[in-house]
């Protein structure tokens, strides 16, 4: 028989759901016990095929917009939170929805509706058409809130008064690159306000620092999350620029490129925020149906982060 050859998998601690994603997905589990199927979801709940394809089976129908909805069922929207316009929208025909929004994306909501309410036009860093900016971008009306991808970005954008201006980001983005951009704001508007605390929320930061420690101990990297799922893609982004040679996205143990793993001595896993703990254990499995495989964890922080779900789903039906 012959021998499997060895291998050192690191699991990077904390991966995988985050609190905001466990309340979403729990969020529609209860509507559905609640008030029988179907619910209806305004988006993915979450960015991870495996989830909303366990959720559709359970009776749960997504949709994109609210106007796909029937009236008589309620409606949940996605944990990356929606413009104003669309719960004004469902209450101007009577529907129940329940809002998913993570709390941490609610809070740089409010966030932008108080520069706005002092008189500050307000300037986002995000990635376009992602759902949580266009969320926090439609808090405000058209015009109040400016767009920037990139330090590049920066330097041509086009606000009203450099002097009455604020900045807030996506919950999602890579740490070190966000740093960049608020450098080039604060150079090129010195009165900018921006957050007390950077916008970028605990998970996030927590799973690229994991990455970070990870990468250079490792010949390869995998990070389980869907292609849709920024903080997903920024993790395969920190580990390549954290010094390691292969790092890959795969959403589960089919999509996994054998060939390019051939002769690895070490392979870091870790996960997106909307990434099952199932998927992440059948990445392993597939490597120990090929590997004698020794697991050691790289653990950078440690999450003890509840968020509770909303009152109408605590209640009796």
């Amino acid at each position: 028989m012959v021998k499997s050859p060895p291998l050192t998998i690191y699991l990077a601690a904390p991966r995988g759901f985050c609190a905001g994603v466990d309340r979403a997905i729990k969020i529609v589990e209860l509507a559905l016990q609640k008030w029988g199927a179907p619910v209806y979801v305004r988006h993915e709940i979450v960015h991870n095929k495996f989830v909303v394809d366990d959720l559709k089976s359970r009776g749960a129908v997504f949709v994109e917009e609210l106007a796909d909805c029937p009236q008589d069922r309620p409606v949940i929207f996605s944990a990356h939170g929606v413009p104003k316009s669309v719960p004004a929208a469902a209450q101007a025909r009577q529907m129940v929805f329940v809002d998913a929004t993570c709390p941490l994306v609610s809070k740089v909501h409010i966030e932008a509706q108080r520069h706005a309410d002092n008189g500050l036009q307000m300037i986002m860093i995000g990635h376009k058409g992602h759902p949580e900016t266009v969320g926090t971008m439609g808090q405000l009306p058209d015009g109040e809130v400016l767009l920037v991808e990139t330090v590049e970005d920066v330097a041509t954008v086009a606000v009203r008064d450099p002097a009455k201006l604020a900045f807030v980001t996506q919950t999602t983005l890579s740490v070190d690159d966000t740093i960049e951009i608020v450098k080039a704001l604060n150079t090129r508007f010195p009165a900018i306000v921006g957050p007390h605390k950077e916008d970028i929320c605990y998970a996030t930061t927590n799973r690229q620092e994991a990455v970070k420690a990870m990468a250079p101990k490792v010949d390869a990297m995998l990070v389980v999350g869907a292609p849709n799922s920024s903080n997903s893609k920024r993790l395969v982004e920190v580990g390549s620029r954290a010094g390691c040679a292969y790092s890959q996205l795969v959403q589960r143990a089919t999509d996994i490129d054998w060939r390019a793993l051939e002769g690895i001595k070490s392979l870091g896993i870790t996960a997106g925020a909307s990434a099952p703990e199932v998927l992440i254990e059948e990445v392993i499995a597939a490597f120990e149906a090929r590997f004698d495989v020794t697991r050691e964890l790289v653990e950078t922080a440690v999450e003890n982060v509840e968020f509770k779900v909303p009152r109408v789903l605590r209640e009796p039906a």
